[in-house]
């Protein structure tokens, strides 16, 4: 019997309740005031039910959100990097009193999806959480532009989740944590890589996930496929391109293509971090961090999301960084290099980032098959002409 990592804080806490036990809670929760969430919120409560922010058992309370914003900290010592919340305008917070039960509403505020045992309301500071959380304050970036648009009050309490929002419908490759750990296990596999994407995998990331390959028994494939930024490449679309990648120049037997459905936050170093404790969930030993994990425009250097691990004290997790190089094309070595492996200059190197393909294909430019593999720029070109004739 192979040997997993444990999940964080102990053990897994799935929110979702089903059965007649689901057909009780959803009748409840019809009579219930409603509060509509937006969709970072929706994510964060999809991510509650399947386990996957394990110990967390609903939106936080005050205490550990103040500690999570300054320390990093739940209340208990346990790491956790980010603030996992739900938000109401004050005049609906004055209608709600604490220990009342409220439902929760999708986006569109036509299902509910939850209901929700508000223990607390209060209020709190968008700019300094943003500056705590995101490391800025300023509105351009995306993590902080959904602090600045949400409500003055934060509800706080534990959630009982009644679907997973369409996901597994929509997706074959959606997995829960208990899911993954058994494909794991059936398979023998004690250490595994995840690598963390939201965009198609292009020569460079490839090269990280054969790396860590290389000294692991198995890799998880693990692409976000809830809201992104405008500009980025639709699911359905990258899925596309996992599938071709894996299928000519993976080894089947090595490799797990699931998908989960957090929003990105584009939150650098604290959100590399929520990325590692929710691979520890699903079971990985081992998470690729390369440069600028989880990064957006210039608002965190290119190796932040790697130090931040340094920080941390020891026992915080039990997952560890695969801290990887950025990574290029040599037209010398005619391969894929890294500083630590190539001896040439910049001028013989083809710098490769997901931000430049997209760049590419959106000015008509195909790229060349040192920078993507071409099954999988087939698919993109496809995707951007079809875009451009729209």
């Amino acid at each position: 019997m192979s040997e997993l990592v444990t999940p964080h804080g102990g053990k897994l806490l799935p929110l979702l309740v089903s059965g007649e036990e689901r057909n009780e809670c959803l009748s409840e929760a019809g009579t219930l005031p409603r509060v509509r969430l937006n969709s970072r919120e929706l994510s964060d409560l999809i991510m509650l039910a399947m386990g996957a922010f394990s110990p967390l058992q609903g939106f936080m309370g005050k205490e550990d959100y103040r500690r999570v914003v300054g320390e990093m900290r739940l209340t208990g010592g346990v790491l956790w990097p980010v603030p996992i919340t739900v938000s109401v305008a004050k005049e609906d917070a004055d209608k709600i009193k604490e220990g009342q039960k409220v439902a929760l509403v999708n986006t569109d505020g036509n299902e509910i999806v939850a209901s929700m045992q508000v223990q607390e309301k209060y209020d709190y500071d968008r700019e300094a959480e943003a500056v705590k959380v995101f490391g800025t304050d300023d509105g351009q970036h995306p993590g902080v532009q959904k602090i600045y648009e949400q409500g003055d009050i934060y509800l706080g309490g534990p959630v009982r989740v009644f679907n997973e929002g369409g996901y597994p419908e929509r997706f074959p490759e959606f997995a829960r944590p208990a899911e993954t750990r058994a494909i794991f296990a059936d398979k023998g596999w004690t250490t595994i890589a995840a690598f963390q994407t939201r965009n198609p995998l292009h020569r460079s990331h490839e090269y990280l996930t054969k790396i860590a390959l290389e000294v692991c028994d198995g890799l998880l494939i693990h692409p976000i496929v809830g809201k992104l930024k405008s500009g980025d490449i639709p699911a359905e679309v990258r899925m596309e391109c996992y599938k071709v990648l894996l299928e000519n120049y993976y080894p089947p037997d090595k490799v797990v293509l699931k998908v989960y459905p957090m929003e990105m936050r584009y939150g650098g170093p604290r959100e590399a971090v929520l990325h590692a404790i929710i691979r520890q969930n699903f079971g990985c030993s081992h998470l690729i961090i390369g440069r600028d994990h989880a990064g957006v425009g210039t608002y965190y250097g290119p190796f932040d999301a790697q130090k931040i691990f340094d920080e941390l004290k020891p026992g915080d997790l039990q997952i560890q960084p695969l801290k990887l190089d950025a990574t290029f094309w040599c037209w010398k070595c005619h391969s894929m290099a890294s500083p630590k492996t190539c001896p040439h200059g910049a001028d013989e190197h083809l710098s490769i980032s997901g931000t430049k393909l997209r760049e590419m294909l959106t000015g008509g430019e195909r790229p060349p098959e040192q920078f993507s593999r071409k099954e999988v720029v087939d698919v993109l070109v496809k995707y951007y002409q079809g875009r451009s004739e729209k």
